[in-house]
């Protein structure tokens, strides 16, 4: 039991930053960004090139993917997502848009590094033993890291004049642009962050688990499932729904086969929307 708990604490923490990502593009954007598990898939694939092939430290690797992806988040939304909004009539289109930008990326990664699992030496060496579990001390470095950057973001969303423009895009778009916040930057910058939380994820499991160019669909599918069960465009619901899948994925990965574990969250999940849709902490829709 000592080592579920430990494997569901990490995972939690680390799926807390993809959800948290999406959650900030949706909620600013009113868009599900699909391309979310690309941008987790990039930086990790950054961090090997950075680490595995010029052999720089990993502090710069992580940097370094943060940053690029980051920057091509807010390259999407300015030169893609805006325009495809400002111009079209319906939110299927940025959907859609979405979805091809997915593709694109991926076939890019997969043109640039192939099928093959890329990975880095953990960061640190060592086990810990707590109880009758054990806790590699790299695992621990993702865990203590993660949660400092959760805190560092909502601290920022919640304590500064930009966070708290993104919060009031978020609530009223319209309300937002009468009282003079520059809308367009902001959303820019919103999505920049969102698409940064989800590399720094794949930048720190990448020295645990490994990525490839493919990895990016199941992250994004598990991205749904967080925010799904959470509440769609909720901060609080997004971590809540990350606590739940990261427990869930360990309590089915000591008990059953990996595709039976997630046969039951799916399982599992329709029948959670059947009764409440909008999620534990999302308001009704309507």
């Amino acid at each position: 039991m000592e080592q579920v708990i430990i494997n569901g604490a990490i995972l939690s923490a680390n799926y807390a930053l993809i959800a948290l990502g999406l959650t900030l593009i949706f909620g600013i954007m009113n868009v599900l960004n699909f391309a979310h598990g690309q941008m987790f898939m990039i930086g990790g694939l950054v961090v090997y090139w950075v680490c595995a092939v010029y052999g720089m430290p990993y502090g710069v690797g992580l940097a370094a993917a943060a940053v690029s992806v980051g920057v091509i988040g807010m390259a999407m939304e300015k030169g893609l997502f805006q325009r495809v909004m400002g111009s079209a009539g319906r939110e299927e289109n940025s959907m859609l848009l979405a979805v091809g930008t997915a593709f694109l990326l991926e076939n890019a990664a997969l043109y640039l590094f192939g099928e093959k699992q890329r990975g880095i030496p953990p960061m640190v060496q060592g086990v810990y033993r707590i109880g009758n579990a054990f806790l590699p001390a790299n695992r621990l470095v993702v865990f203590v890291v993660s949660l400092l950057l959760i805190a560092a973001v909502l601290s920022f969303v919640y304590y500064t004049r930009t966070g708290r423009a993104m919060r009031a895009l978020a609530q009223d778009r319209t309300a937002t642009t009468l009282m003079g916040v520059e809308v367009g930057r902001i959303s820019m910058f919103g999505f920049g962050l969102g698409a940064a939380l989800a590399a720094t994820a794949g930048a720190l499991l990448i020295s645990v688990s490994g990525v490839n160019a493919g990895i990016g669909t199941a992250i994004s599918t598990k991205a749904f499932i967080m925010i799904m069960i959470g509440g769609a465009g909720v901060i609080g619901g997004a971590l809540l729904g990350a606590i739940v899948l990261g427990f869930a994925e360990a309590i089915g990965y000591a008990l059953f086969p990996g595709s039976v574990t997630y046969l039951i969250i799916f399982v599992a999940l329709i029948a959670f929307l059947l009764v409440r849709p909008q999620g534990i902490m999302g308001k009704p829709w309507g």
